[in-house]
């Protein structure tokens, strides 16, 4: 673990001209430079870095970051790597922390165990391209499935012996212990005569490489001429502690970059496919192997893109394993496609049947949104009242886990037009959904807002925070208000304020702004904006000498400095004369009139739901009077909002 001294050191060092110079030609324009942006094809410069602000950023793409963000990004690294690489540059010496015994043996023989496959997979390897049976039997197999020999080396594929006990003799003889070649399951031990025998000889080899470009672990396939009556086709590393395969995915490691650049990800299912489309251009793809999708390989994916294309055969499999962990890519707000391939291929045949070109056009033209796809299958030919009944509930659950607000709104009027049930009932059913799994504590979409609850006076608005709402992605004033924050958060826009203890004080812009929200009870809708804010407070209160621009451009948490810089990146720069200053007056009336901007917008769309509500009450009076009383109460605020804004409206 690097301790923070350190990270502040490599922080502190990197220039943000001289990291993206490694990587971009850059001319000088102005006080900034200016290149080709290496995220996205263009061929007029878009890509601007600002050393004063220590960021760059594309004006085309959006992509961009402060050093360690633009590395992460670029060469496709975790935090932690890409600050080693920043160290490496500037010769900063890292200083881990000490661990304990216990840790150090724990990391010695994960170490240990990566050490023992890589010489396993380049065992693998040099049989396949130098012994006489390997190239005789396991590189005529890999070809006659159509794999080219540049592709075969690029995901360092091989091929193991039939003698079961050479293996292990090999490692040994080099110096590998025993013990790790079993921890890491490439040998298993004979129980009677205590010999160690080779878990994949005779099969061809397919190394599992990392994320971070480490062997964690292998599959084999049995050949085809002896596939007959073979149990087992497929022989894969057991779990170890290097190797999950629910959490690897097979081919991530040479398809990261493409995957960023494209900004979206193929899924299939087996290793073939991976390898025919890679070797076809379709470079941004990796395969779950037969299981079910986990959050962590999710999560894995979501570091490089939000955009995912399930690719399986149009058969009864490929359906069922196109419907697999769904609901989890949807509740973790991955944009979700589905292409089934039709006449009884898989994506290894289709990508040996098109060209380069053919192929990447089909893939475009016949994906189709994964709610659209899933509510043509369910619906399709079903007629008996229960059973599309059934259909349409498993619709609306899918819906009611993705967090984009406007999203979930467009899919249920996609189900209401597709099954012919009214719109309200289905919103009514999404909330009952949200708040059955709330009262669960299980999958819960994120920045969504409840409907529903007690009845609220006129005094204050007392937001329950935890359903459906159009809200729930950010407004445009919500944006105004967070880039006020992230630009002038330590301004004092009002001195000399008497506060609850009757002293004088006073309060920053983003003191300001917290203390009107929680007076009301109001967050922010995006989680990022909250945690900005709450941050922007205590810092303001703990450092004299907080700023929050250059603070958070430079945040560690990624996410956070990325926001930043978009949200404080100008499109066109000024020179000092040029740019327009805000006092503190100008702040303080923004900031003011922002405020009453985000109070009526929550309570317009709390109108909206109440009046879906109201109409869907039955002969629920009491209910109805309760609701009744809460739209009064909310007319009544939005008409002193609307008044506040300088613009009366009676509704």
């Amino acid at each position: 673990m690097i301790d923070r001294q350190t990270v502040e050191r490599i922080k502190d060092a990197a220039n943000i001209v001289d990291v993206v110079s490694e990587f971009v030609t850059l001319k000088k324009a102005g006080a900034n430079y200016k290149g080709l942006c290496p995220f996205h094809d263009e061929k007029t410069p878009s890509f601007i870095v600002s050393p004063a602000r220590g960021t760059c950023h594309c004006f085309g793409c959006g992509k961009g970051g402060n050093p360690i963000s633009f590395i992460m990004e670029h060469e496709q690294m975790t935090y932690p790597e890409a600050l080693r690489w920043l160290a490496k540059k500037y010769n900063i010496e890292i200083q881990e922390r000490e661990l304990s015994n216990e840790e150090k043996e724990q990391q010695s023989q994960r170490e240990s165990m990566f050490i023992v496959n890589e010489w396993a997979c380049k065992y693998f390897e040099d049989l396949l391209h130098n012994d006489v049976d390997g190239v005789a039997i396991g590189m005529q197999y890999l070809r006659s499935r159509g794999f080219r020999d540049d592709v075969i080396k690029k995901f360092q594929l091989g091929y193991d012996s039939d003698n079961r006990y050479q293996l292990a003799e090999r490692a040994k003889s080099a110096g590998y212990k025993e013990d790790f070649l079993l921890k890491t399951g490439i040998c298993y031990k004979n129980e009677q005569t205590g010999e160690l025998i080779d878990r994949y000889a005779g099969r061809v080899v397919f190394p599992w490489i990392g994320v971070s470009g480490k062997v964690v672990g292998f599959t084999a396939r049995v050949l085809d001429q002896r596939t007959k009556g073979v149990n087992q086709k497929y022989v894969n590393s057991p779990d170890s502690e290097i190797y999950h395969k629910a959490n690897e995915l097979y081919g991530i490691w040479q398809a990261k970059r493409a995957i960023a650049k494209e900004n979206r990800v193929y899924m299939v299912e087996g290793q073939a496919d991976v390898i025919s489309l890679y070797q076809s251009g379709i470079e941004n793809v990796v395969a779950n192997s037969g299981t079910a999708l986990s959050l962590n390989q999710i999560h894995m994916l979501h570091r490089f893109t939000g955009n995912i294309t399930l690719l399986y055969d149009g058969d009864a499999a490929g359906i069922h394993a196109a419907m697999r962990g769904t609901d989890m890519l949807l509740s973790e707000g991955m944009n979700l496609k589905v292409l089934l391939i039709p006449d009884g291929k898989d994506p290894d045949e289709l990508a040996r049947t098109m060209s380069a070109e053919e192929l990447k056009t089909f893939l475009e033209e016949n994906a189709v949104d994964f709610m659209q796809f899933k509510t043509d299958l369910m619906l399709k030919g079903v007629t008996d009242p229960q059973k599309r009944s059934e259909a349409v509930s498993s619709i609306v659950n899918s819906i009611s886990l993705i967090p984009n607000a406007i999203l979930r709104d467009t899919y249920l009027h996609l189900c209401a037009e597709k099954s012919g049930v009214k719109e309200e009932n289905l919103i009514s059913t999404m909330n009952r959904m949200i708040r059955e799994r709330k009262e669960r504590g299980s999958v819960q979409p994120a920045n969504t807002v409840e409907a529903g609850g007690e009845a609220h006076t006129a005094a204050t608005v007392h937001p329950p925070m935890q359903e459906v709402s159009p809200m729930a992605q950010a407004s445009e004033v919500e944006q105004m208000l967070i880039q006020m924050i992230l630009k002038h958060g330590e301004k004092i826009i009002f001195q000399n304020i008497e506060g609850e203890d009757g002293n004088k004080i006073d309060l920053s812009l983003s003191q300001f702004v917290k203390y009107n929200l929680d007076v009301d009870d109001l967050k922010f809708t995006n989680p990022l904006y909250n945690d900005i804010l709450n941050e922007a407070v205590a810092l303001q209160e703990e450092e004299k000498d907080f700023v929050a621009e250059p603070y958070f451009l430079h945040h560690h948490n990624i996410k956070i400095s990325q926001l930043a810089i978009r949200m404080t990146e100008e499109r066109f720069h000024l020179s000092g004369s040029q740019q327009m200053t805000e006092d503190d007056e100008t702040l303080r009336r923004n900031v003011q009139h922002l405020l009453l901007d985000f109070r009526k917008d929550f309570v317009d769309e709390r109108l909206k739901q109440l009046k879906i509500e109201i109409g869907s009450c039955g002969n629920d009076m009491g209910r109805l009077q309760k609701l009744m009383l809460e739209f009064k109460d909310m007319q009544d605020m939005r008409n002193a909002l609307a008044h506040a804004l300088g613009n009366n409206v009676i509704v």
